[in-house]
């Protein structure tokens, strides 16, 4: 499992991916290879999400996770669809235990000292911070990283291109997820070559060595 963790923070950034269509899945993980972010965390809030998640996952070139799981019978489908990792948008014991179970990362959303605390006691090392703009952003985790001086954090939720570099730069912070690559309405529109190029450039201005 902490493979997967480094592969995550060795890329530093995860794509947060809401596909409406299964005949998207391979466009758009050509795009997302080509463009050089080999990644994908498939939200599970949408009809054709967890197919997706398959034929991404299926296609072996690609990390790919679930994203807004927020059962323990939801990371039973996406673990068996392929999920690699699983992302929640607040902690839940239950879905996390269950991960652990299959062998999978998870990735809670945590908002306060309490949610990171019980992260920690269910022996995780690193959780989503959500909504990481609303929440603070780098303040929230300079403040959480003196307690809890293990633990690494992807931001999530309004974080931009231009507001990235920032997090990444950040010593807790093990990788940022976010959609300005991969726009709903670019993928609907099957403008995958704009994805591609929205990924090499976000590639190009966040590019991480190996993590610490």
């Amino acid at each position: 499992m902490t493979t997967v963790l480094e592969r995550i923070g060795t890329m530093g950034v995860v794509p947060v991916v809401v596909l409406d269509d299964v005949a998207q899945a391979t466009p758009l993980g050509d795009a997302l290879v080509a463009g050089g972010l080999p990644c994908a965390e498939v939200t599970f809030r949408t009809a054709a999400g967890e197919a997706a998640l398959e034929a991404l996952a299926g296609r072996g070139d690609l990390l790919v996770g679930a994203g807004t799981v927020l059962t323990a019978a939801q990371v039973d489908r996406a673990v068996d669809a392929g999920a690699a990792f699983i992302v929640s948008p607040g902690l839940s014991a239950e879905v996390v235990r269950r991960a652990q179970e299959r062998g999978v990362i998870a990735l809670p959303g945590t908002a306060t000292a309490s949610e990171v605390q019980a992260a920690v006691n269910l022996g995780l090392e690193a959780v989503k911070l959500f909504p990481a703009r609303v929440l603070g952003g780098t303040d929230l985790i300079d403040a959480l990283s003196g307690p809890f001086p293990g633990m690494r954090f992807m931001p999530s939720g309004g974080v931009t291109l231009a507001t990235a570099g920032d997090y990444l730069r950040h010593p807790a912070v093990l990788a940022v997820g976010g959609s300005w690559m991969v726009p709903r309405a670019r993928i609907a529109a099957g403008d995958f070559d704009a994805i591609r190029a929205l990924t090499e450039e976000t590639v190009s201005a966040l590019a991480r060595g190996p993590q610490r």
